[in-house]
């Protein structure tokens, strides 16, 4: 399976250090995309700015091939979910590629339960990142609030080089419960893009084209609709 890598900051980086680097095509500023090129590759992988991806819409349509994005900070085009279809594209969107917060996913939406239990209760979700990362709050943590279903206060901090932790506070009148997710290094990251580029590579005919989350292919596979 050959790689088309689009941006190489930190988390792009270590798919170069996880995946046989003669099998990766890098584009960058030095070397911007372009058609033919992304034609030769079987897959796409992109970890840059969501402004910088939305630019380079129609030309990720064009080549046809499919894409693991883990761009956040934008909103996706209206149109681009029956563009892809029509043009029979396979592309994967994620926040947190980290196969543990499929995990934190499951933990999560139980929660959605708690008012079998609790009449008063409140929710906050607190999520530190790196300084140079500049959406904020962090899609996980939007991502986290859609799974519980319930309202939450999202808080955030900009500290030094943290990979990224999350966590969810449930506080009630007399105790206080949390669920905490810390990514140790950004391999994790690269680690889950690289297995969702290979999943979509083998499960073409099986896999329906269109823009599909991160998750809802992860629970796919989990239910045996996907194969590795």
């Amino acid at each position: 399976m050959k790689i088309a890598l689009i941006g190489k900051g930190k988390t792009g980086g270590e798919v170069l250090n996880l995946y046989p680097r003669d099998q990766i095509k890098v584009f960058d500023s030095k070397t911007p995309l372009n058609l033919s090129d992304l034609k030769e590759c079987d897959v796409a992988i992109a970890f840059i700015p969501g402004d910088v991806l939305l630019k380079n819409i129609p030309l990720l349509i064009k080549s046809e091939i499919p894409l693991v994005t883990g761009a956040t900070g934008h909103d996706w085009p209206e149109d681009l979910n029956d563009e892809l279809i029509k043009r029979k594209c396979i592309w994967i969107s994620g926040s947190n590629f980290s196969l543990g917060m499929r995990i934190m996913n499951q933990m999560i939406s139980k929660l959605s339960k708690i008012d079998e239990l609790y009449s008063e209760y409140s929710f906050n979700i607190h999520e530190v990142h790196h300084v140079k990362k500049w959406d904020a709050p962090s899609g996980t943590a939007k991502s986290w609030k859609e799974w519980l279903k319930k309202d939450a206060n999202i808080t955030y901090e900009r500290v030094g080089d943290t990979v990224g932790e999350h966590t969810l506070s449930l506080q009630t009148p007399f105790e206080i419960i949390k669920l905490k997710h810390e990514a140790l290094d950004r391999r994790v990251f690269a680690q889950g893009a690289l297995w969702a580029a290979k999943l979509i590579h083998h499960n073409k005919n099986t896999i329906g084209p269109g823009l599909c989350l991160f998750e809802t292919l992860t629970d796919q596979f989990l239910n045996n609709e996907v194969k590795r």
